[in-house]
């Protein structure tokens, strides 16, 4: 007889908080992207962008790794 794996809660947890810092990066990296680009003759124009770049970047790797550990918090290891 299989025994049942059971929910890892402290996983969960960590899982769900992975997703609600990325829920804002998703949508402020590409307006932080818009902005720069709207301003090219800006002296900060490159800093902004990066911003952006970077705030997309980390919104899709905090992303993978909130799925990534909701899955290991149902499925076990």
């Amino acid at each position: 007889m299989e025994q049942q794996h059971h929910t890892n809660r402290r996983f969960l947890v960590k899982g769900i908080k992975y997703l609600a810092v990325t829920l804002p990066l998703m949508f402020m990296g590409p307006v932080v992207i818009n902005s720069a680009f709207k301003n090219p003759n800006h002296p900060l124009y490159y800093f902004v962008l990066g911003l952006g770049i970077f705030m997309c970047i980390t919104s899709m790797i905090l992303f993978f790794k909130g799925i990534q550990t909701l899955m290991k918090s149902l499925f076990g290891k």
